[in-house]
């Protein structure tokens, strides 16, 4: 007599929210700074050219910031989504080729750059009061660069779209 033993699909805990909140957020936290700083030189307003020196001292801030918000975000979900059943059931969608082929989380994507973009610039004038940086954004340069950001994370989804093309992962079995 043979067993076979199903693997019970639980949802992600803080080994899995904090480092993907870790990676996503300093891809997007750099694409931001870059973006800020394009922003802000075409509306011609406020004052955003950290120094390298200046980008690191905030990054491990933002590093801070980042784990406290997956933290946070980890908590939302599982009060909006006991048990993780939504996420189990995208997971065994995309296992069964029923999920996204090219663009993964697309949505997901557009909203997230955008939003680290506010929260990146939201790290930087924060931690300007303790770091002693200048550093004046207003909110047209903000979400201006928000939605140059949206790039980003368009490309981002592509990317991860390809590598699960490549991997093969979600391919009808």
């Amino acid at each position: 007599m043979v067993l076979q033993t199903k693997k019970a699909t639980t949802p992600p805990g803080i080994a899995i929210w904090v480092p993907v909140t870790l990676l996503w957020g300093t891809v997007f936290y750099w694409t931001s700074i870059f973006m800020l700083q394009q922003a802000s030189a075409r509306l011609g307003e406020g004052n955003f050219h950290p120094s390298g020196s200046e980008q690191f001292s905030v990054y491990g801030i933002q590093v801070v910031v980042l784990i406290i918000f997956a933290l946070v975000a980890m908590m939302v979900k599982g009060t909006l989504d006991p048990g993780g059943k939504k996420q189990i059931q995208r997971w065994q969608n995309i296992s069964d080729g029923k999920g996204e082929k090219i663009f993964v989380s697309f949505a997901g994507s557009l909203a997230t750059s955008f939003f680290f973009t506010g929260l990146t610039a939201i790290t930087f004038l924060g931690s300007s009061v303790f770091l002693g940086l200048h550093v004046a954004l207003t909110l047209p340069v903000v979400l201006l660069a928000g939605l140059f950001n949206v790039a980003a994370g368009i490309a981002a989804s592509l990317i991860v779209g390809l590598i699960f093309l490549i991997a093969k992962v979600g391919a009808k079995k």
